[in-house]
């Protein structure tokens, strides 16, 4: 793999396994309110969007729905006291960022996850690795829009270059081309290749140690 300077990551489905946590706080939301439930396969392809698109996708009706409200915060309150339940890194990820952080690499996470959750995940797991955190917030828009990974990147100190995006969905894809910087797509996350490539993916990795630098 070519060398980089700076890599940020996605969180969700790149750095850690989120999946199962976030489908049983999308079951609490709907069935304390008396909606249908759905499979975690199904809420695999909900998620990558944040938290409101996560419910809109969800929701019968999404955001047309009068509960739509309700729901979603009957979701964060759940998600925050229960973020820890079966999450963890994907085999091979803490050695990943150790080993890059002692190459003098710079370490983010940019995430469309809440940002309290976000942070919450990030000081939980990699507290000696990852530099600078960011979820979603008012301030400042999603991706895929360039801000929160070059507002990362000015947290930082860096420019671009030399700079890379790593992620698991389309949404990245999109993120790094809007940034103007590589994209490195895992294999292991929430979408797979054919998914990946029909969305622009060129990059791919099937395993974390395959990022280091050749």
């Amino acid at each position: 793999m070519k060398e980089f300077d700076t890599y940020v990551f996605d969180l969700d489905g790149t750095l850690l396994e989120t999946l199962n946590d976030l489908a049983a706080s999308t079951n609490y939301a709907l069935r304390t309110n008396n909606f249908p439930e759905h499979t975690v396969e199904e809420v695999r392809m909900f998620v990558g969007n944040g938290v409101k698109k996560l419910i809109e996708r969800a929701i019968p009706n999404g955001l047309e729905n009068p509960k739509f409200n309700t729901v979603l915060d009957s979701f964060r309150q759940h998600y925050l006291e229960h973020n820890l339940d079966t999450t963890n890194p994907y085999k091979g990820i803490p050695e990943l960022l150790k080993e890059l952080k002692a190459r003098g690499k710079k370490l983010a996470i940019v995430s469309n996850k809440f940002y309290a959750a976000t942070q919450d995940l990030a000081h939980h797991f990699f507290p000696d690795t990852i530099e600078i955190a960011i979820g979603e917030r008012d301030d400042i828009k999603k991706k895929p829009a360039p801000d929160t990974v070059l507002e990362a990147l000015r947290q930082l100190g860096v420019s671009k270059d030399g700079a890379v995006y790593i992620g698991d969905s389309d949404v990245d894809i999109m993120t790094a081309k809007n940034c103007g910087i590589p994209c490195v797509s895992v294999l292991w996350g929430f979408r797979d290749k054919d998914f990946l490539i029909k969305h622009g993916g060129n990059i791919f990795i099937e395993h974390p140690n395959e990022l280091l630098p050749d």
